[in-house]
């Protein structure tokens, strides 16, 4: 699908002096996944500087954790159905280090997960520096067991270490892209189930966190700190 058969529905470009709270809420607490960093929305964590948004993962005492971070997402303020979703972002390196651009639907509070489902734009763990993981989680018909498709693609050097991450989605398919190139497609129709709406047709909304050891991430090296995640933009097309 080519540009020049976009349009754009919204955008967020990070130029303002603080965060945007008509769209982003920020999540505070533990994260889940066994993972090790408290959030919170102090400036430290997450603020704007030149036109980026900027998440750092500090080593710092808080509450019952060791470390901080922060996660933010749009939930009821911008939810995307369909369309192409692009980010532009530089990852934090290092072990133990977990960013995630990804989204849940919007029924996630009213029917929890993995009822919610949810799709992964970009996940990296510093552990596998060489990739980028993208996937679809979806329930079975009893809301409880959990299908999960992924795939991953070796991420290339870029002069800025900034690369775009994106999905396209539409009523048959989601496809995974890094800088253009595409490496994964999940076929909607597998998460249908007798007797509910198939989730991935229905409104999901934006989360952006960048989360500390756990299940996935593993050990963390301590030299690491302070890890910076930074968003140059969000760009929503439909198409």
């Amino acid at each position: 699908m080519h540009s020049q058969n976009r349009n754009l529905v919204w955008a967020e470009e990070f130029n303002g002096k603080k965060i945007d709270t008509d769209f982003w809420n920020f999540e505070k607490g533990l994260g889940h996944n066994n993972e090790e960093q408290y959030y919170t929305s102090r400036a430290k964590n997450i603020r704007i500087e030149k036109g980026l948004l900027v998440i750092e993962a500090r080593k710092e005492k808080n509450k019952r954790s060791k470390y901080t971070s922060a996660r933010i997402n749009t939930f009821e303020n911008q939810y995307f159905k369909y369309g192409r979703i692009e980010i532009r972002a530089k990852l934090p390196q290092g072990k133990g280090v977990w960013p995630a651009i990804w989204m849940l639907g919007e029924n996630r509070k009213r029917d929890g997960y993995p009822a919610s489902g949810e799709i992964d734009i970009m996940e990296f763990v510093g552990k596998d520096p060489t990739h980028i993981h993208g996937a679809a989680h979806y329930p079975e018909i009893d809301n409880k067991k959990m299908n999960s498709v992924a795939e991953k693609i070796l991420l290339r050097d870029s002069e800025d270490d900034f690369h775009t991450y994106s999905i396209e989605w539409n009523e048959q398919s989601i496809t995974y892209f890094v800088d253009g190139v595409s490496y994964h497609s999940f076929n909607i129709e597998d998460a249908e189930r007798e007797g509910r709406d198939n989730i991935f047709k229905k409104p999901f909304y934006l989360i952006i966190n960048l989360a500390l050891g756990g299940n996935w991430a593993g050990e963390i090296d301590d030299s690491i700190f302070p890890a910076r995640f930074y968003i140059d933009y969000i760009r929503y097309y439909n198409l």
